[in-house]
């Protein structure tokens, strides 16, 4: 229990920075209104991150949470088809992003993630994105929906590929085009060569 507590404190915190810096934006939010939005205290905020900057390295926290969501939804529920679900994945995700994530801020997280060093929080395998991924590639395999010859860790890696390069072109292009739009145009062409019946015994990586 006390962990679930301590994962709940640190989500509220972090749901309730990531919110007004969309809203206000992160220059003017203070650890102060992060405090009063997510009510907890500064002992608690203190006690999770170091500062408002430690922030800027959980925005995958809340994007697993958004998949969190998607997991229990009927919507996934109902996409029999592992292609349809992963396209479903992509299309929500984005939604989210164009309608509450300040494109500098994906920006600054972005850049922050070429020049780690040390942990790079959207490779991190234990996501709920990846465990995901993985769990739906692999149903998907066996329903011979998606190709064989294959690996599933290979499938995920194109895939989470191909979203990291959806975001940074957007980012790179300054948001000028929908990444709601141009990803519900792509996104199925791209993943068309992963179904059953597409196999080449040849390795893609």
């Amino acid at each position: 229990m006390a962990r679930k507590n301590s994962r709940n404190t640190r989500g509220r915190i972090i749901s309730a920075a990531w919110k007004l810096f969309y809203e206000q934006g992160y220059d003017d939010t203070t650890v102060e209104d992060i405090v009063f939005e997510s009510e907890t205290s500064k002992g608690s905020f203190y006690h999770y991150f170091d500062g408002k900057d430690s922030l800027m390295g959980t925005l995958a926290y809340v994007f697993d949470e958004k998949y969190e969501e998607l997991e229990r939804s009927e919507a996934l529920a109902a996409a029999e088809d592992a292609v349809d679900k992963l396209i479903l994945l992509n299309h929500e995700l984005y939604v989210m992003i164009e309608s509450s994530i300040s494109i500098d801020l994906l920006t600054r997280l972005l850049s922050t993630q070429l020049l780690a060093r040390g942990e790079k929080h959207l490779l991190d395998r234990d996501r709920v994105y990846f465990k995901l991924l993985r769990q739906i590639i692999r149903t998907g395999q066996e329903k011979g929906q998606l190709r064989r010859d294959l690996s599933v860790n290979e499938i995920v890696k194109a895939f989470a590929l191909w979203e990291r390069a959806q975001l940074y072109d957007w980012c790179l292009c300054s948001g000028e085009y929908s990444l709601v739009s141009y990803a519900a145009r792509t996104t199925p062409m791209f993943l068309e060569s992963y179904r059953g019946g597409h196999e080449t015994g040849e390795k893609i990586f």
